[in-house]
């Protein structure tokens, strides 16, 4: 069975990113290989509307079969909702969380971004799965894209 890595906008933006396109394209020719399935979700969608066009037409490039979509739920939103008031983090990053709780709720295998204030942080992951699991959720693996390719042995 295909990896299922959640993907944020950090991600997409990374693939244009001086910084970050190396690995970000690494792991978009993951994808394109059918080594993995990206799981994405409206709120991502939303998000990149207002993103510059080549970075808002990226996910476009790649078949549709590629891609396991998922919405935006009371659930997710009710999780998310829990890790700022269990003060994981500000209210300022709600639309973080609400990744975080959509890839939870739907188990992904891990969830991929380049956000190390609110999401790859060792201190805010604790707090996420600490908030999981007293929720009943399974933890979520966090990582950046460099983390996600190979590089050969």
């Amino acid at each position: 069975m295909k990896q299922r890595i959640y993907i944020d906008t950090s991600v997409v933006g990374g693939f244009f990113d001086d910084e970050f396109k190396d690995a970000t394209q690494r792991l978009f020719e993951r994808l394109k290989l059918d080594e993995v399935r990206f799981v994405i979700s409206d709120l991502l969608e939303l998000e990149l509307i207002q993103a510059p066009e080549r970075v808002s037409n990226l996910l476009l490039s790649f078949p549709n079969d590629r891609f396991e979509r998922i919405e935006l739920s009371q659930e997710s939103i009710d999780l998310a909702d829990k890790y700022i008031s269990e003060k994981v983090v500000g209210r300022t990053s709600l639309e973080d969380c609400r990744h975080i709780a959509l890839a939870t709720i739907h188990r992904v295998d891990v969830l991929a971004s380049w956000n190390f204030k609110h999401i790859v942080n060792l201190d805010r992951i604790k707090g996420y799965n600490s908030v999981n699991l007293r929720l009943g959720y399974p933890t979520i693996e966090i990582r950046t894209p460099k983390e996600l390719v190979s590089y050969g042995d």
